[in-house]
């Protein structure tokens, strides 16, 4: 005999196997990674490349939509009051690296703030994909990768980080906020 909580245990697995992951690459521009940059985060940036260019592949194999968070600046962004200019829009500086340069299929959100939810059609992006999952990869681990991680949590995302693919100019922070993400955020640590 079927009872009616069986249908309903049957969607919740089916829903649970229907979960979509999506890889965001924050912020991998020039100003932040190549050693020359407006605020680069050091030796640490180019480091990370070759290890992301790898989950990217993978990514793109896979079908993971690919989804890049760039930082584009105005001339006169107020954020420039707490962190020297950076990233302006139609300057070299917001380029992404030349090794991650987006395929066709990749999305590209520009964003101003810190998360790459704040002001940005990236939450409508992700829900139109059916994404339930975010990877997060890029730079400052403890500023936008955190903050958006945050955002993620927050609207209802599992996250997940790959810590080869992330950095930031500060290692005690990068550390910080890396037991920030999986104790407070409960993402995954990878």
């Amino acid at each position: 005999m079927v009872t009616e909580v069986e249908p309903l245990v049957a969607k919740i697995e089916s829903e649970k196997r229907e979960q979509r992951k999506a890889l965001l690459v924050v912020d991998m521009l020039n100003d932040f990674v190549l050693p020359d940059g407006a605020l680069s985060v050091g030796e640490v940036g180019p480091l990370i490349v070759p290890a992301l260019a790898e989950h990217i592949r993978e990514a793109r194999a896979e079908g993971t939509p690919v989804i890049y968070l760039c930082d584009r600046h105005r001339p006169d962004d107020a954020e420039f009051a707490d962190f020297p200019p950076h990233c302006i829009q139609g300057t070299s500086g917001a380029d992404i690296v030349k090794e991650l340069v987006p395929q066709p299929g990749d999305i590209v959100v520009p964003k101003r703030r810190y998360s790459g939810f704040f002001g940005t059609d990236l939450h409508m992006t992700l829900r139109e994909l059916g994404i339930t999952d975010v990877i997060l990869t890029g730079v400052c681990t403890n500023i936008c990768v955190l903050y958006t991680a945050a955002d993620a949590r927050m609207l209802g995302f599992n996250v997940e980080v790959f810590t080869d693919s992330v950095a930031s100019f500060d290692n005690e922070a990068h550390k910080w906020a890396l037991k920030e993400l999986q104790n407070t955020l409960g993402a995954w640590l990878t």
